[in-house]
């Protein structure tokens, strides 16, 4: 294995390391009000838009109104954005005279953006308007990631407090999550990315000529600043079909390294966050701990087994060889890799696009190993928590912390408490709903699209790789990750459908219990500790928590997994093909 495919994944942690305490600290100022370094040029805009909405930011909310707000804005978001696609024809913005986007679509793609999905049925160049994408898609990819954060934010204040009906305004977190910390993040980045050669420009698709002689239409518009966003608040998706792939979103192996981290960064800093809120940096360590440790894992398996190879070919290789022949795949796998990055830059985003749910790609999942493709799948199905979304990581992974607590109260014999709030029927009831929202839907829409004629057309191939290629798509969409396997025709009705069902309740079924575990915990009263209390901050809990999140997703996928991926590595071994 090359040095490089071993030292990458080193400096992406340090660095993700180094930048979490700072930029959590200044997230922890900014959503709790606080004067910041920026406040002097951010706090106007906030107080305009206060002043627009007509919001009283002392004036918080219970976990209802709370959510109340987020659907409301979430409903009507999905109403404007499917609107714009609707209209788009009608409207400026529009230099390649794109029409009016297929209802199927346009509401697929419209619960995609709002729900920080940004899963993708159609070609973002040949479809979609400057102006659709700038002041719909775009705007999404801010917002979106703002609810997620704002969520997490309203959990840790509900650990937090005592006897207290209110979790915050839902308002005030959502402007400040975007204006202080998504803006001006997004800005650097966008510039870094404009200074190594990304587009971005108001211009249509310009004829050129290749190399060879021919003629080819190369489309431009708003790319560097989308990219920006679609990394940085883990939204994913791309201006142009080949998402990451494409050299005009990601240039060279320098910004290929760059997006990895900015889809790293925010979702690391928040367990700093958490720390800081919660009065114990040693919390918010632990949790990243976990997050880190199984990030680094799957890194280690997608890059292993695609330098590997497909065994099918390795075999060929060997009697070539023997033959008198060259090795054949002698580098691995490289199908559906762009040469720019290799292996290891390839299956390195692989894994941290899937573990964030970011779904921007660099190279095609449907071309790696069963075992390299089975990473990102596996990823997703853990529930995106390590280190997840911008604000949906937090708050997946502290739902696994409460059960874990649970689990550990259950094994001293004592009522479970977890930062001084006893841990009881309702909390658990809550946490097991919101874990069990995504299995259900993913396996209930992927049984439905397996035996269904609507279906399984659209596979590009059958057997355990079919099944891969469905599963992967509901899987995708009900954790909000938004990448796919490439080998799924998704712009039918029925997977339009199905998959903005699927997005919707993974994201809002998600977020409710976790809110009513907000507003249930704030009402508590604080307990001290005593000598049976198990602490969340060392690193027994944190093998526990471990424990926990691979377990519940053993549990739950092994069965659908043995089908997929893991059958289709048994009879590659072997020589066979489905």
């Amino acid at each position: 294995m090359p040095i490089s495919d071993v030292v990458q994944p080193l400096l992406l942690l340090a660095l993700v390391a180094a930048l979490t305490p700072p930029l959590g600290a200044y997230i922890a100022r900014a959503m709790a009000g606080e004067r910041t370094p920026l406040s002097r040029v951010i706090v106007p805009a906030e107080r305009l838009v206060h002043r627009g909405l007509r919001l009283a930011p002392e004036r918080e909310q219970t976990w209802k109104a709370y959510a109340r707000s987020l659907l409301t804005f979430s409903f009507a978001s999905i109403a404007g954005l499917y609107l714009l696609q609707r209209l788009q024809g009608l409207l400026p913005g529009n230099p390649d005279g794109f029409g009016a986007v297929d209802p199927f679509l346009a509401l697929n793609s419209a619960v995609s953006f709002v729900t920080n999905t940004n899963w993708q049925n159609y070609l973002g160049e040949q479809t979609m308007s400057q102006l659709t994408q700038m002041a719909g898609l775009a705007v999404q990819n801010f917002v979106s990631a703002g609810v997620g954060m704002a969520v997490a934010i309203a959990l840790v204040r509900g650990i937090t407090r005592r006897r207290q009906e209110t979790i915050g305004n839902f308002w005030v977190d959502l402007t400040r999550a975007v204006l202080h910390v998504l803006l001006p993040l997004c800005i650097v980045f966008a510039v870094l990315l404009l200074a190594r050669g990304a587009v971005d420009n108001f211009h249509g698709a310009r004829e050129v000529a290749t190399m060879a002689g021919a003629g080819q239409k190369i489309t431009g518009g708003p790319v560097a600043s989308q990219e920006a966003v679609k990394e940085l608040g883990t939204n994913g998706g791309g201006y142009y079909n080949a998402n990451s792939a494409h050299p005009f979103e990601n240039p060279d192996p320098l910004t290929n390294f760059l997006e990895i981290l900015a889809l790293l960064l925010i979702p690391f800093a928040l367990t700093a966050t958490y720390g800081r809120m919660v009065g114990s940096r040693r919390q918010g360590w632990a949790v990243f701990a976990a997050m880190a440790i199984i990030w680094a894992g799957m890194v280690t398996v997608a890059v292993t087994a695609e330098q590997a190879g497909n065994p099918i070919v390795q075999r060929a290789g060997v009697d070539q060889q023997a033959a008198g022949g060259a090795l054949a795949q002698a580098g691995g796998n490289m199908e559906g890799k762009e040469v720019r990055f290799g292996i290891g830059a390839s299956g390195t985003f692989a894994a941290s696009t899937t573990g964030t749910s970011t779904g921007s790609v660099n190279s095609f999942h449907d071309s790696y190993t069963a075992v390299g493709g089975m990473v990102p799948l596996s990823h997703i199905l853990l529930g995106e928590v390590s280190p997840g979304g911008v604000g949906a990581g937090l708050y997946g992974m502290l739902v696994f912390v409460l059960l874990a607590v649970f689990i550990a109260g259950l094994m001293v014999g004592r009522t479970p408490e977890w930062l001084g709030k006893k841990i009881q029927a309702r909390e658990v009831k809550l946490a097991g709903l919101a874990i069990l929202v995504m299995p259900a839907t993913v396996l209930v829409l992927t049984g439905l699209a397996a035996v269904l004629g609507a279906g399984t057309s659209s596979r590009l191939n059958l057997g355990p790789h079919g099944l891969s290629e469905i599963l992967y798509a509901f899987a995708s969409q009900a954790n909000n990750n938004g990448s796919a396997f490439a080998g799924l025709t998704g712009n039918t009705p029925f997977y339009n459908l199905t998959g903005a069902v699927a997005m919707f309740v993974g994201r809002f079924l998600i977020i409710l219990p976790v809110l009513a575990i907000a507003g249930s915990l704030a009402a508590k009263e604080r307990v001290p500790a005593g000598p049976g209390t198990f602490p969340t901050d060392t690193p027994l809990f944190v093998g526990l928590l471990i424990g926990v999140v691979l377990i519940v997703g053993a549990l739950t996928f092994f069965p659908v997994l043995a089908l997929g991926p893991l059958v289709e590595q048994l009879l590659q071994s072997t020589g066979q093909l489905f």
